[in-house]
């Protein structure tokens, strides 16, 4: 089996640097013609099954991308993004000058601090892994479209790493890009991470 993972494309909130959790923001114009020159690069793959978010900026990378399959699109309200509570669409710039307290306590057990009024990482991973679940027992070539601390805690179980900061900072993924699991019978191993080399023309 092999599990293609998809970060959505670029929004105006990403080029800003501020922080996007569960605010439906769409797809900028830049983020529309990454959907794009992804999907090319995925035109060829034999996906069976495709799955994603239902913010916008997944949804709408998840279509495009299956122009070329046109498989059913299903919707999972688990793979959305972590809820940031307050921190949901502050500039990570005022968050380090305003923040650092809990900044601090974050980087020390960022698996278990919740974000004020808003999820753990350990929370995101819990219901994110129970769609995960689901997908990869059906044993068939699947596509995920979700957002980069989805991602990252989806990537952390499927290796069986920690959440620790230095761990997880590691498995996080640039807009756009894809991540390949090839699941067999000795073992799952990554056929590519993060790769965004289709994006060079952008």
């Amino acid at each position: 089996m092999q599990l293609i993972i998809i970060r959505h494309g670029e929004t105006l909130w990403n080029k800003e640097g501020r922080v996007q959790g569960i605010s439906d923001i769409e797809l900028s114009t830049v983020g529309f013609e990454q959907a794009r020159l992804l999907a090319l690069s995925l035109k060829d793959y034999p996906i069976r099954e495709v799955h994603t978010s239902p913010l916008k900026r997944a949804l709408k990378t998840a279509e495009v991308i299956n122009e070329f399959h046109q498989k059913e699109i299903h919707i999972h309200d688990d793979l959305m993004e972590i809820d940031p509570g307050d921190f949901e669409g502050m500039y990570y710039k005022e968050l380090v000058a305003c923040e650092k307290d809990f900044l601090n306590k974050w980087i020390t057990d960022p698996a278990s601090v919740k974000m004020p009024n808003g999820e753990s990482l350990t929370q995101l991973q819990e219901r994110a892994w129970r769609v995960m679940e689901r997908i990869i027992s059906k044993d068939e070539n699947a596509l995920v479209v979700a957002h980069n601390f989805t991602i990252g805690a989806i990537i952390c179980r499927i290796k069986g790493i920690s959440l620790n900061i230095n761990e997880f900072q590691s498995s996080l993924v640039g807009n756009a890009s894809k991540t390949i699991f090839n699941f067999q019978k000795d073992g799952t191993f990554i056929e590519t991470f993060n790769d965004r080399s289709h994006l060079q023309k952008t």
